[in-house]
């Protein structure tokens, strides 16, 4: 496997993003002060200016980093497994489960520490509904879990809209407003909180990309091979849900990263290569979220939430797919 220039550029994109990022803010930082305060140089800056960097601006930014790798990683995973570009890692009904459980903590229980628990176990509920329901004489069938999905999706959503109308109105704000998806209120709590779940299913899915390899040319190629089709995509979709369940739970929705990050790679690099693709979504997805976390908290004097800009974004990205490849499945 070569290593080209271009892969390398991707790789090590994170590392200049990351320190641009602590620098931007209502309290500009020069880079060079921040270099200084990461290498432990000592210098004549001022005392706030360490607090920002290393109380508020660090674990947002590296909220936001954790973020990108979990969502891009998952949804190159899907993506791979089931052989279709169009898909990520919200299609297992993650997304609305964790919605509701956060809403059930933010709207009856008025406790943020409630919504995330409540969230990440929601979002793993609706991914064991949904793996459940697509289960039939010992198989999975693609088409099945993604009708399944889409059925716990809605089932979910119901249950939301239910919430949001019984709650006080001020509660409904406090929900509709955490669904946006925001990186406003991370901490190094929420970092510890994630760093587990998403760290343990992207070692499992990195670990598993030879595989995916060949399940990406279809079941009976991949048996052929000597691979359990069921057991390595059953290990796909918990380690992505696993991932997805630990962000959505602690920043709320934010969609469309799981599919421009993989394309983008896919497409930069001209190669479906697993190998080559999860390791460069991690780096790539993770740039892209702090990035649009920066524009997010700097682009106005108020702060838009990061969900909106990365809908914004995704929007006509999925547009130019639908258009330059249709809705076919991988090849």
């Amino acid at each position: 496997m070569r290593v080209r220039p271009l892969s390398i550029a991707l790789a090590l994109l994170p590392l200049p993003v990351f320190i641009v990022s602590l620098c931007i803010g209502s309290y500009p930082i020069p880079p060079a002060t921040v270099i200084q305060m990461l290498l432990g140089i000592p210098g004549d800056w001022p005392r706030v200016e360490w607090a920002i960097v290393f109380r508020l601006r660090m674990p947002r930014v590296i909220m936001a980093a954790l973020g990108g790798i979990a969502l891009s990683v998952s949804g190159a995973s899907l993506q791979s497994t089931f052989r279709n570009p169009l898909v990520d890692s919200y299609i297992l009904g993650v997304s609305a489960g964790a919605a509701f459980g956060a809403a059930l903590g933010l709207g009856i229980l008025s406790s943020m520490a409630a919504a995330q628990v409540l969230a990440f176990c929601m979002g793993l509920l609706a991914f064991t509904l949904t793996y459940a329901a697509a289960r039939t004489r010992g198989e999975t069938p693609v088409v099945s879990l993604v009708l399944a999905g889409i059925i716990i999706t809605a089932l979910f959503s119901a249950a939301l809209s239910t919430v949001k109308f019984f709650v006080d109105p001020h509660k409904t704000a406090e929900i509709v407003y955490w669904l946006m998806g925001s990186f406003s209120c991370a901490g190094w709590d929420d970092v510890a909180w994630c760093m587990l779940p998403v760290g343990t299913g992207f070692v499992l899915l990195y670990l598993l990309r030879w595989r995916m390899n060949a399940l990406s040319m279809g079941d009976e190629e991949a048996k052929a091979l000597g691979v359990d089709v069921h057991r390595l995509r059953f290990l796909v979709l918990v380690a992505s849900t696993l991932m997805a369940s630990a962000i959505v739970s602690t920043v709320g929705i934010i969609g469309w990263v799981g599919l421009i990050v993989p394309h983008s790679v896919r497409m930069a690099l001209r190669t479906p290569d697993n190998r080559i693709v999860i390791p460069l979504s991690a780096c790539v997805g993770a740039a892209y979220l702090m990035i649009a976390d920066d524009f997010a908290r700097a682009a106005t004097g108020y702060e838009l939430p990061v969900g909106i800009l990365t809908t914004l974004s995704g929007a006509p990205f999925f547009l130019y797919l639908l258009r330059r490849k249709g809705v076919r499945v991988w090849s």
